[in-house]
């Protein structure tokens, strides 16, 4: 396993436990891709490429050989210009306006360990023995350009990561107008392709779709990963499901604008790149400089959809979140949002505190409002001082009472967006992207900062951090509320201001990196409209997000599970909220959002003051149920049983590594009048070991209930739910 490289044959192969990724140079060093897929152990790797002589509408630049033609091998990471007619994964500019480039083979390193990326986030091991890396370095000779391919394979995970670094070692600048972090050319069309597609309060539903001659794929130009798309796609073998069918993911640790294809030629064979959108990107790389891409994260699975999301689960959760909160519980809180919008005041935030308190809860998080003149939307963004007339006694009064409740206190902050009415941009109006000129347009009467400007980050930075230090603050959501328009900077001369979307991400990173790592104690929590930026460029600073705005029961069972495909149920934060709900108006029973809302980082988000004694003791149950459950549910592996896009039910397990516990949830949307008998097969389990079943009780082999099912009781009504607990019975 790791990685080798045959002399000879001139191949690399990359393998890791269930996988292998092979590369090969042909003719005087063009890297090829040869193969993707299941494990295979080598020896006469080269044979698997094949080539044939096309017509003159293949060109090839040696003719010598037709049949190699930048037009038909399918290549490891193809530049435009040379006789490739498909999309490249980078396109260059040279001072003469040429943009045609050939980059061959120079050189290679192979190591332990792996790399940080510049200024990026990226997944990383704690031990050099976790990964190999190898570094495939091309030149193209002519524009004096090194390209440096990064792969690094996780032998235990299962996982490959790539990006790329380019560096000017010439005498003449160069422009970079694409530069995708990964290419991939498959031997075959016969794919289905399966995206995270939506909207606000609409994240990450599941589309799924046959392959069609010519490009498809996702994409966000809003300078945000978006809740229209997420950075992330995946090829699937025909019928694949769950439990069976070849995969190939691709994920990108980048929070900006992305994109993500796929294009089928004309013989039938499909190309996949992701990388930063080429679109409004065109960065100047003077002699000597470098640029670093954001890292992609490759999957295959050979056992289904299911497989590859729990490799990504692991890694993300183990290798790719950080910090002391990793491998922590996460607390139960509330939450004030929906409770009282911009209307409180220190006495009524206490009294949900105390009810909070008194039915179990661990943190109480304040949200937007309690800064500036903030009484609606419309003002303060920028002004991180307390309002007196709202918390007369400031942060640390209030911090103090819910203290002594035996509860935490959270923070609300949006740091990346300024207000028009607010001191801070009556001072610096020239501090928001902007065009000279030009309208500024606004969003939630909100305009964006400038993360490309160092003054302006360190400027929010002191101001987060007086905050945080003035009162012992132990969480923080950090949202983003709306996406860049008239993406221009103040400081960045004129060759150089298509460069300020990806400078805005270099700053922002920054920005999280120096904030999480001054309050190293304090569990940061990303938000965007909700799930607006739910990507793991994200989670590599703030280890959890704000799932969805959306917090109705039934809408989340499609969110959270179309949420589950790439990222861990750790990441997710999920509350009950009052009904009927404020985003659809639908009612559905304090249990059924219980039971969706355990399924992530539990919370409510409502006045529990104004509860009935009966409601508050179901609260209380249900925060203590949760306590118990949480080691399973937050790091646990997940099977989805059931999809909420394919039917009206809809179920998923969390099962313990060592397998010795799990935990199901089952929830049916409407009911069927005289339906038919329902059985639910789990997934996971120890077939050889027992489990208790402790609601209904009794033991059942792992075997039973993984193969013949349990039989789903009738359930009267719409919106009904279950939750259930296996232990493994000692033996």
């Amino acid at each position: 396993m790791g990685i080798k490289y045959n002399a000879e044959e001139r191949v690399f192969h990359i393998q890791s436990e269930q996988t292998s990724y092979v590369i090969q140079l042909v003719h005087d060093g063009i890297p090829v891709h040869v193969y993707w897929g299941r494990r295979i152990r080598g020896g006469n790797l080269a044979s698997i490429l094949q080539r044939t002589e096309r017509c003159s509408f293949s060109p090839s630049l040696f003719p010598e050989d037709m049949s190699i033609s930048y037009d038909t091998l399918p290549l490891e990471y193809p530049a435009y210009g040379a006789g490739d007619f498909r999309h490249p994964a980078y396109q260059i500019q040279a001072e003469n306006g040429a943009t045609i480039s050939e980059a061959v083979y120079h050189s290679h390193r192979i190591y332990n360990g792996k790399p940080a990326l510049e200024g990026l986030p990226s997944t990383y091991v704690e031990h050099e023995d976790e990964a190999q890396t190898l570094e495939l370095e091309l030149i193209d000779r002519v524009a004096g350009l090194r390209i440096i391919l990064l792969y690094t394979v996780f032998e235990q995970l299962n996982a490959i990561t790539r990006s790329v670094r380019f560096v000017n070692e010439g005498t003449e600048s160069l422009r970079l107008l694409r530069a995708f972090s990964m290419s991939a050319d498959f031997r075959s069309s016969d794919y289905e392709l399966l995206q995270l597609s939506g909207s606000w309060t609409r994240e990450r539903y599941v589309e799924r779709r046959a392959l069609v001659s010519g490009m498809q794929g996702v994409e966000s130009r809003r300078a945000a990963s978006s809740h229209a798309q997420n950075p992330f796609l995946a090829l699937l073998s025909k019928g694949a499901d769950e439990q069976q069918g070849e995969v190939y993911g691709v994920s990108l640790v980048y929070s900006g604008s992305f994109s993500a294809q796929v294009e089928v030629e004309p013989y039938q064979t499909s190309r996949l790149t992701m990388g930063i959108h080429s679109f409004d990107f065109n960065w100047l790389l003077e002699s000597g400089q470098s640029f670093q891409t954001p890292e992609a994260v490759l999957v295959f699975s050979a056992s289904g959809i299911g497989a590859m999301s729990r490799t990504y689960h692991k890694l993300y959760r183990t290798r790719l979140c950080r910090g002391s909160f990793r491998d922590q519980t996460r607390p139960v809180l509330i939450n004030n949002w929906e409770a009282t919008y911009f209307n409180f005041t220190a006495d009524s935030i206490e009294r949900i505190a105390r009810t909070g308190s008194e039915l179990g809860i661990e943190l109480f998080v304040l949200d937007d409002g309690w800064f500036g003149h903030r009484d609606d939307d419309r003002s303060s963004l920028g002004d991180w001082f307390v309002d007196p007339a709202k918390l007369p006694g400031g942060l640390e009064d209030l911090v103090q009472r819910v203290n002594r409740l035996d509860m935490k206190f959270g923070l609300w902050f949006e740091p990346e967006m300024i207000s028009p009415d607010s001191e801070l941009y009556r001072t610096h109006p020239d501090w928001c992207l902007h065009v000279p000129g030009r309208r500024r347009s606004e969003g939630r009467s909100q305009l964006v900062l400038d993360f490309s400007r160092e003054d302006v980050c360190q400027a929010i930075t002191e101001r987060m951090a007086t905050i945080l230090r003035s009162a012992p603050i132990t969480y923080v959501k950090w949202d983003m509320n709306r996406n860049m328009t008239e993406i221009g900077s103040a400081l960045l001369p004129p060759e150089r201001q298509r460069e300020t979307a990806h400078r805005y991400m270099l700053g922002l990173y920054s920005v999280m990196e120096t904030i999480t790592s001054q309050f190293p104690d304090v569990l940061f929590e990303s938000c965007s409209g909700g799930g607006g930026r739910f990507d793991p460029g994200m989670l590599y600073y703030m280890p959890q997000t704000w799932t969805s705005d959306n917090t109705d029961a039934v809408s989340r069972l499609k969110i959270q599970y179309g949420t589950s495909i790439v990222y861990p149920i750790s990441s997710m934060g999920s509350h009950v909220s009052a009904v009927p709900n404020h985003q659809v108006h639908r009612s559905t029973s304090l249990a059924m959002r219980g039971h969706v809302a355990m399924s992530g980082n539990f919370g409510y988000e409502l006045d529990l003051s104004k509860f009935s004694d009966e409601d508050k003791q179901t609260v209380k149950e249900q925060v203590s149920l949760y306590k118990e459950l949480r080691p399973v549910i937050q790091f646990g592996e997940q099977y989805r049983l059931l999809s909420p896009f394919e039917g009206n039910e809809t179920a998923w397990m969390i099962v313990a590594e060592d397998r010795s516990e799990a935990v199901v949830m089952y929830a049916r949307v409407l009911a069927e009048p005289n339906d038919s008998l329902h059985y639910l097969r789990l997934q996971g389990l120890d077939p050889e070991a027992d489990y208790e079943w402790a609601e209904e009780g009794g033991v059942y082999g792992g075997d039973h209930l993984m193969y013949a099912g349990l039989p789903l009781p009738a359930l009267p009504g719409d919106f009904q739910s279950l939750l259930w607990r296996f232990k493994k019975v000692k033996g």
